[in-house]
């Protein structure tokens, strides 16, 4: 459980970065805006590279920082508070001890989103890309759909290198979100996206 450490992607982690990159960057992104630690901004520099753009960094795109629980395994987590994990999947008002629910983690990133809609006006035409972590993006993919917290698990756990795409519809000040794609991968027929 990494959490907001900073570690470096695996060789397995770098080759599906570089598998992913180009597959995004066919979408012809306006920008690219990455989470500061290196397992995310590495992926979000392969897309950057493909797509011939710079990647932007924000901290507010940092996975859920778990506190204590942050360079555990799951396993340990559980035998030193059983169900205590489970409870938190289960329920996005709980935080493992002092670190953030997937709330706090939402309220966090939903600026970012907001001002990238209020700066690029071209939006509804090309993507904007986040790069992120799982449970930043499943808390944040959970408020844009303004879905009622008590369901926010029900978006499961994503695959490294994979990825979420939602479209908006409507104007900034009243837009509506649309779920297109969870959980894809570079191994997806492009025609599915």
């Amino acid at each position: 459980m990494q959490g907001q450490l900073d570690t470096d992607l695996s060789e397995l982690g770098r080759t599906q970065a570089k598998s992913a990159g180009p597959v995004i960057a066919d979408r012809r992104p306006l920008t690219i805006v990455s989470s500061d630690l290196r397992r995310a901004y590495f992926t979000a520099v392969a897309v950057g590279d493909a797509a011939g753009l710079p990647v932007l960094t924000d901290t507010r795109l940092r996975e859920t920082h778990l506190g204590e629980w942050q360079g555990l395994t799951h396993h340990d987590v559980d035998e030193r508070t059983p169900g205590v994990r489970s409870a938190w999947r289960a329920d996005a008002t709980l935080a493992p001890p002092g670190g953030e629910s997937r709330i706090d983690v939402a309220n966090r990133s939903l600026p970012v989103v907001h001002e990238l809609l209020d700066t690029h006006p071209d939006w509804a035409e090309r993507p904007v890309v986040l790069v992120a972590h799982g449970g930043l993006i499943a808390a944040l993919t959970a408020a844009l759909l303004d879905l009622p917290i008590d369901r926010w698990a029900v978006l499961g756990g994503l695959g490294n290198t994979s990825w979420v795409q939602l479209s908006g519809h409507g104007d900034v000040k009243s837009i509506e979100w649309r779920l297109d794609v969870w959980n894809a991968s570079a191994s997806v027929a492009n025609d599915v996206l």
